[in-house]
């Protein structure tokens, strides 16, 4: 047994980088967000913000226990879930619920999650059509927490 064997979770999407990337996002966003003094209508955006960017961690748990077909779903699902972040970044940014540097600052995180969840699904489509890493052959209804290929140790 090796170190990384000793510190894999038990919950093996805890140990993503993007679930990681995620959880800091949310955190970051539950930091900006005024919890007070605002009108209703700012409490929907603020509410369905925080939707979107939990629906990324969620979406990327909930995919990595299934098959690799809808672990690829899943993800496409997170990566949406970042494109509405952007749209609710833009809304926060123009009814002054972020400023300017709190704006730059969530597209530059939610660019590099897409990219991140972008090279995974490149990832296990690549690895989905010939030879993963181990030298068996795949199968789309093989049970994949995380994939063998060598591209995949780069995202945890």
């Amino acid at each position: 047994m090796n170190e990384r064997d000793n510190n894999v979770s038990f919950f093996r999407f805890e140990d993503l980088r993007i679930y990681a990337k995620a959880m800091d996002y949310i955190v970051w966003l539950y930091q900006q967000l005024p919890t007070s003094d605002m009108h209703s209508n700012q409490k929907f955006i603020q509410k369905s913000f925080l939707k979107s960017a939990q629906d990324i961690a969620l979406n990327t748990a909930e995919g990595s226990s299934r098959n690799r077909t809808q672990f690829l779903y899943y993800l496409k699902m997170a990566k949406s879930s970042v494109r509405e972040c952007v749209v609710h970044t833009e809304i926060a940014s123009q009814i002054g619920i972020l400023n300017e540097e709190a704006k730059e600052h969530s597209r530059t995180e939610l660019m590099e999650l897409t990219k991140m969840i972008g090279s995974l699904i490149a990832s296990l489509q690549r690895s989905s059509l010939g030879m993963p890493h181990s030298g068996r052959p795949t199968d789309e209804s093989d049970d994949l927490n995380i994939p063998e290929s060598d591209d995949f140790d780069e995202m945890i």
